[in-house]
């Protein structure tokens, strides 16, 4: 077993000792939703998209049931046969982690991945198939909650940011990743608050979102690099491109526009 799979059952263990803690508990998480430490395998994936919190997508369906049998994604109490997270064993933790390493293999939820992977094929990498770089996927915060990340208070966002805050640098250390896309305004501004990360914010121009009777929303990118991570070295620099406009957003980013930021982030990678 190697260093970086000890560090990732070390996170689990972690993530699901929160689980029972009803401080946190009450924080709006789907309760019976195992911890997303990654989408993918971290461990071979030089480059890594971010993004706030797993979709309560991942656990059920469009009219709110559990996702069961084939539609399943991702490890329930229900499906491991658990009562209570603390009841997990290490076989638990080994089925946890081993649908997260080989999520992009079975049933992902393409409709928003296919976005971030869209842009990861201008650097060479892909979620899906034998790219010559893997990537990955990683979350601020590694739960699914049942309201929208706006939705929950502000004690309940600064809460969970931290718990997921402390393993994201565990994971990231440990990791080979050296870059980071980061998908959204909102992940990069909880991003300033967990690192140190010290960007470089450029107006966009053709990255505008104009509407017919409504405000222009401007786009912008970020670029940089951090090192550290709640406290945590990386020992070492990890690159960030990111972008303020959120591809999966209801609001609406048009192709041309996809297709601008796909450039920059090609140039950038470069």
């Amino acid at each position: 077993m190697t260093r970086f799979e000890n560090e990732q059952r070390s996170v689990l263990r972690g993530l699901l000792r929160s689980l029972n803690d009803e401080n946190v508990a009450t924080l709006g998480l789907i309760p019976w939703a195992s911890p997303v430490p990654t989408f993918g395998d971290l461990g071979c994936s030089k480059v890594a998209t971010l993004g706030l919190n797993p979709s309560n997508r991942e656990f059920v369906s469009l009219d709110g049931c559990e996702l069961t049998g084939e539609a399943q994604r991702l490890p329930t109490l229900r499906s491991l046969g658990l009562d209570c997270w603390a009841s997990a064993s290490r076989k638990h933790h080994d089925l946890i982690l081993e649908a997260c390493w080989s999520y992009f293999k079975r049933s992902p939820y393409d409709g928003w991945f296919g976005q971030l992977d869209f842009l990861l094929q201008r650097m060479n990498a892909s979620y899906y198939g034998s790219r010559s770089t893997i990537a990955c996927h990683l979350d601020l915060i590694p739960f699914a909650t049942i309201e929208k990340w706006t939705a929950l208070t502000t004690d309940s966002r600064r809460l969970l940011l931290e718990i997921g805050a402390d393993a994201l640098g565990r994971l990231l250390k440990a990791s080979p990743v050296k870059t980071l896309v980061v998908n959204g305004r909102s992940v990069i501004d909880q991003l300033f608050k967990i690192t140190d990360f010290s960007a470089a914010m450029d107006e966009m121009p053709m990255w505008a979102l104009r509407r017919k009777g409504e405000p222009t929303v401007k786009g912008y990118s970020f670029s940089g690099v951090l090192r550290v991570v709640h406290g945590i070295s990386l020992e070492r620099e990890v690159r960030v491109l990111g972008f303020n406009h959120n591809l999966q957003s209801s609001f609406g980013v048009t192709s041309h526009v996809r297709s601008e930021i796909a450039n920059w982030i090609e140039k950038s990678h470069i």
